[in-house]
């Protein structure tokens, strides 16, 4: 069974390779660092199997995953990250990906889950899986904020109070990069366009309390 993994961290890159290649039945064809990368080696090597990571410099893994789509690779996607919220979920999945697997899966789990994406099962993490559920159930009406996560809560109020993002990173002993991240999510969620609108849709909607507490 061949495989493609592709992530921008060469650690990882160097980990999984390893990984799988200790085992009989799986070849490792190469690696790309992101989705543009991805995209001329699965046209070059043709592999059953993509291991693909979601956000990467020079090229994420949902515009890799649908171009793929599009052109009718025969390889399958597994996406492999540490990105679990549900904008990255479904994107993913809409975009045509087999399966969605967070990076802190059991060696044995991963390789099961390669093996069935092989086979063009669908394969989804139990907390993916979960996720998927709820918001199918959960009306569109009634998700509005209910789909920030506590830690995008956080970085909210804290917008609210005018923290700039270095701020914020300090505060929450996070990196900006990944102030940023969260801004982008909840941007994203509440369909806003910057910092202000967020915290405007976040006190219409009742998120962070009302305008005048």
């Amino acid at each position: 069974m061949s495989l493609l993994v592709v992530d921008d961290h060469p650690v990882v890159r160097n980990g999984l390779r390893g990984m799988f290649e200790s085992v009989v039945d799986f070849t490792v064809l190469g690696e790309a660092a992101n989705g543009v990368e991805a995209v001329d080696l699965v046209a070059r090597l043709d592999p059953d199997v993509v291991l693909m990571d979601l956000r990467m410099p020079g090229g994420g893994g949902v515009e890799a995953i649908k171009e793929l789509s599009r052109r009718g690779a025969r390889a399958k996607v597994l996406v492999l990250t540490t990105y679990d919220t549900d904008s990255d979920t479904l994107s993913a999945i809409e975009a045509g990906a087999t399966g969605y697997l967070l990076k802190d899966a059991p060696r044995d789990e991963l390789f099961t889950a390669v093996r069935a994406a092989a086979e063009g099962r669908t394969v989804l993490s139990p907390a993916i899986a979960s996720r998927l559920v709820s918001v199918v159930r959960t009306p569109p009406q009634s998700q509005g904020g209910e789909t920030l996560s506590s830690r995008e809560r956080e970085v909210l109020a804290l917008v609210a109070k005018g923290t700039s993002n270095r701020e914020i990173a300090r505060v929450l002993f996070i990196s900006e990069a990944t102030v940023k991240t969260h801004l982008t999510h909840i941007y994203a969620k509440l369909g806003a366009s910057d910092r202000a609108a967020a915290v405007a849709v976040a006190y219409d909607r009742g998120i962070l309390g009302s305008a005048g507490e």
